[in-house]
């Protein structure tokens, strides 16, 4: 009995863990970095896509304006498909956005226009964890973008020390 239960629990998890995850489609109509970009959607419905699994470097970082470029290039203007399942605290879809089944954010990675962000690295499917670190391999060891810097500061230690600085008075 007890076997039926935890076989009943686990596809109920299943269940409930697919049907949390949703699918947008729409026109890319802004990139705002090397990582957010807003998409129209056929209703006329704008959303910001916060590309999940990266962090790219902020607009003021060396490279900020590398990775918003390599992103605009491959998205703006384009229809693509975003894969979700939770928003970030100001509100954003984070995603996977695929554009002709190509997935965009693992193409940022791979040109050396973000890194791969280690601290949400869990939250991606397996799969795509081992292809997001094999690309950030790569494009480390053939120094592309941001790699080409001999010791690039990673965004989310930017933003400590940036918020640290502001909160002792610098």
């Amino acid at each position: 009995m007890k076997r039926v239960a935890l076989a009943a629990l686990m596809l109920l998890a299943v269940v409930v863990c697919d049907a949390l995850a949703a699918t947008l489609e729409g026109r890319v109509v802004g990139v705002s970095d090397g990582d957010t970009v807003t998409i129209l959607t056929a209703e006329n419905r704008q959303f910001k896509i916060r590309l999940s699994g990266i962090d790219a470097p902020e607009k003021k970082q060396p490279f900020g304006a590398h990775a918003k470029e390599t992103l605009a290039r491959q998205l703006f203007g384009q229809p693509v498909t975003v894969e979700w399942s939770k928003t970030d605290r100001y509100g954003r879809i984070l995603g996977k956005i695929e554009i002709d089944g190509i997935d965009a954010n693992l193409e940022q990675v791979r040109e050396g226009s973000a890194w791969v962000y280690t601290q949400y690295l869990r939250e991606l499917p397996a799969e795509d964890r081992k292809l997001y670190l094999e690309a950030e391999r790569e494009a480390k060891s053939e120094r592309r973008g941001l790699w080409r810097d001999t010791d690039p500061e990673p965004p989310w230690q930017w933003r400590r020390e940036l918020r640290e600085h502001r909160t002792h008075g610098g």
